[in-house]
């Protein structure tokens, strides 16, 4: 009995000793980890590298990061300030967020940093796109792609795209049971940046199939660069060849043609504006224009769409002030055609040949409806923020960002901190676009509000995506009333891209025609 009570001691004494050891050498891994990368701080610099942490050999605060989600960033915000240190994803990584911050990323460019995305994203996107394209190239690129973004095309878009955005919200009414809202906009931003955007003839079915082959390239975009079978690289290069199959078939028609007018989308611009500038571009360099240009639009475009649907739902005083305002400016009601059984929601609407009402000038009038956007982009931005890489040391903040190390700059972190506005960043308020404030934000300069980024590599198509906005916020209003289909609402992802978690799901009702809804009040 004696000697296996000592055997028992011993047992538990050499446990004992092995977790001791085990937890000395994380700790010593950890601490030569952390020397590790002290001593990677550019010498020739005397200022220090910035607080923070750098978590566990290998892993850094990857996993922390996966975990913790928005959490993660802003608790080490609110401990080490807003730039901060830490690594991710296998890479040394500074954090910045905060106006003037951001502003020296953002305007240093080809200077101090330059554009980063992963090896697979390059792979997949290809060689030809703005993207990928630094210094001079990056600039002539920018250049041709402005043209399909000019006030002249927005022009002759926004009436194809209200049509586009009526007939969807009509659908949505007339679906008996719920729609899942973030799923919808996904399919509908496709359809309008396919047909619309880059003038493609696909009937409902082709577009269908489309989507389907684009989300699956999308969803690889971002995967580890290995090109073996069953990898997500290899899938996503299945994808994009099939989505360049079909392109080479509208960009070879779009190359005979000879308009003397002016082109009425994205690809044939792109053509005359090279043609303009004494190139002709090749087929390839086309498909990959025209990819990049749907990827752009896709996921940013959806996200913020459902998001405005969750905060018109959530803020219904603001669904009257819209409501007011195009009373007010002569926009009350959608057109004649109305749904089914005098709008008590038993049918579908009828075909409706109606022309636009909106066009550009029409949306600049409508203020609080821009305020609207403008401030869901500013508490739901789609991103949450993007990355560079140091070409040189440089100083921020009092601290030195070494070359070669990634800097990611915050949107949301940024739009949350800034002092600018007058009510609390948390709370939702178009109002703080309004007229009022308009000298103080001006005064602060503009990168207290970056939905779009800002500098050489800001968004060249964010008054089209404003624009989109707008429009189904119109749509919207007058046409429909909406719904929680669950019991709650949903709580929100923001990696890599926000939205729902469960995709929204809504109910949608037609309103009555504007004469139902006069009798009713007599």
């Amino acid at each position: 009995m004696f000697p296996c009570g000592l055997s028992c001691l011993s047992v538990l004494g050499a446990a004992g000793t092995a977790l001791l050891c085990a937890g000395l050498l994380l700790s010593l891994a950890q601490h030569l980890w952390t020397l590790r990368w002290t001593l990677s701080r550019d010498r020739a610099s005397a200022l220090p590298l910035p607080k923070g942490s750098m978590g566990w050999p290998f892993f850094g605060e990857t996993l922390h990061w996966l975990v913790q989600g928005s959490r993660f960033h802003s608790s080490r915000r609110e401990r080490y300030g807003t730039v901060f240190k830490t690594h991710l994803l296998g890479r040394p990584v500074i954090r910045v967020s905060g106006a003037e911050n951001v502003r020296t990323i953002l305007l240093g460019e080809h200077r101090l940093v330059r554009s980063q995305w992963p090896q697979s994203a390059h792979i997949l996107l290809g060689s030809h796109t703005l993207l990928g394209a630094v210094g001079e190239p990056h600039r002539q690129r920018r250049k041709v792609l402005a043209r399909v973004f000019s006030r002249g095309a927005l022009e002759r878009y926004v009436p194809r795209l209200q049509g586009a955005l009526r007939c969807e919200v009509r659908a949505w009414c007339a679906t008996r049971g719920p729609v899942a809202v973030y799923e919808a906009t996904k399919a509908l931003t496709f359809r309008m940046a396919a047909r619309i955007l880059l003038g493609l003839r696909l009937d409902k079915a082709q577009c269908a199939e489309l989507a389907r082959t684009f989300e699956q390239f999308v969803e690889n975009l971002f995967s580890l660069p290995l090109d073996v079978p069953f990898s997500g690289l290899r899938k996503g290069i299945r994808a994009r060849d099939q989505l360049h199959q079909h392109l080479e078939e509208a960009i070879a028609e779009k190359l005979h043609e000879d308009k003397a007018g002016e082109p009425d989308d994205a690809l044939a611009m792109i053509i005359r504006s090279t043609r303009e500038l004494g190139r002709e571009l090749s087929v390839q360099e086309l498909k990959e224009s025209a990819v990049e240009l749907l990827f752009a639009a896709f996921f940013t475009t959806a996200s913020a769409s459902t998001s405005l649907v969750l905060l018109l739902l959530q803020h219904p005083a603001a669904i009257a002030k819209i409501q007011q305002e195009l009373a007010a400016q002569g926009l009350g009601s959608t057109c004649s055609c109305g749904p089914g059984a005098a709008g008590d929601g038993s049918g579908p609407w009828p075909d409706c040949s109606c022309e636009p009402d909106l066009h550009l000038a029409a949306l600049g009038r409508l203020r609080y409806v821009d305020c609207v956007v403008k401030e869901v982009l500013r508490l739901l931005p789609p991103v949450s923020g993007g990355y560079r890489t140091a070409l040189r040391t440089f100083e921020l903040d009092g601290y030195q960002i070494p070359k070669g190390w990634s800097v990611m700059y915050s949107i949301r972190d940024t739009h949350e901190t800034a002092a600018v506005y007058r009510s609390p960043p948390e709370r939702f308020d178009p109002e703080r676009f309004g007229v009022e404030g308009e000298d103080a934000r001006r005064a602060s300069g503009r990168f207290h509000y970056i939905p779009f980024g800002g500098g050489a590599r800001s968004c060249l198509g964010q008054e089209l995506a404003q624009a989109v906005l707008q429009l189904l916020a119109v749509e919207l209003v007058r046409t429909a009333r909406w719904e929680l289909a669950t019991p709650d609402f949903p709580a929100m992802q923001t990696v890599p891209i926000v939205h729902p978690v469960d995709g929204l799901r809504l109910f949608f009702h037609p309103l009555a025609p504007p004469a139902a809804r006069d009798g009713l009040c007599l």
